[in-house]
């Protein structure tokens, strides 16, 4: 079953990556057909096999031999990963497929804010009303946790953005009420806390090693799905510790 789960991540981290690349330009995901940017040229079945058509091809365009982005294996690889992680996680309930969706829709949105510093509203609004979705459909889900997990996430995130403007955007704001619909209250605290102190050490690094500015922009993105991740996985029982039980 983990071989099948990872095989099935790997085909969805590639149709992932047409969304990627063709949603920030407001192109449609269905038409044209797969492509090289540079020389145009029709991708055949051959050169679209996940991962291993990058490996056979050593990373370069077959027809022009232009550089293909690292990103492409980079976001299969690392959705087949997530897809046999979640299988371990959940197995067979009602919970894994949920959690799949939500997978690709924030991978999605976390390798678009880290290229182009951008939350779009049309991959962030669909998320959120599937997530009211699955708290009306789910039993024992616990919708007043939720809501208020929801509120939370989005009015700390929009008062830091008040304070701070500039420092982060409307999608962050809209980003974190999607995390705390997703983890509930009071667990939403913990995965801020998780991303500010992760984006906060990266930030400094970065600012350390001279690899970015003081002015230069940090996608926030990345670092709200690492707290969701870990509190999803983690968060009961970092919660028992923190209150000594």
């Amino acid at each position: 079953m983990s071989v099948l789960l990872f095989l099935l991540g790997l085909a969805t981290g590639s149709f992932l990556n047409l969304c990627i690349d063709r949603l920030p330009e407001r192109e449609s995901i269905l038409s044209p057909p797969s492509h090289c940017d540079v020389c145009q040229h029709k991708l055949r079945p051959l050169d679209l096999v996940p991962l291993l058509s990058y490996l056979y091809l050593k990373g370069r365009c077959r027809y022009c031999g232009a550089k293909i982005h690292y990103r492409l294996p980079l976001v299969e690889a690392m959705t087949g990963l997530i897809f046999v992680l979640l299988w371990y996680q959940y197995g067979f309930s009602i919970e894994l497929p949920l959690a799949i969706l939500f997978a690709c829709l924030f991978i999605v949105i976390l390798v678009i804010d880290i290229e182009h510093h951008l939350i779009l509203n049309r991959v962030v609004y669909p998320a959120i009303a599937l997530a009211f979705l699955v708290i009306i459909l789910i039993p024992n889900y616990g919708i007043i946790s939720a809501v208020i997990g929801g509120v939370t996430g989005a009015g700390i995130l929009l008062l830091l953005a008040l304070i701070f403007p500039g420092g982060m955007g409307m999608g962050d704001v809209k980003l974190a009420a999607l995390i705390g619909l997703l983890v509930g209250f009071p667990q939403v605290l913990i995965a801020l806390l998780i991303c500010f102190v992760l984006g906060g050490a990266v930030a400094g690094g970065l600012l350390l090693a001279k690899l970015r500015g003081r002015k230069d922009p940090v996608p926030l993105a990345p670092f709200l799905t690492a707290g969701l991740i870990t509190t999803m996985f983690y968060g009961e029982e970092i919660l028992r510790l923190y209150l000594g039980g």
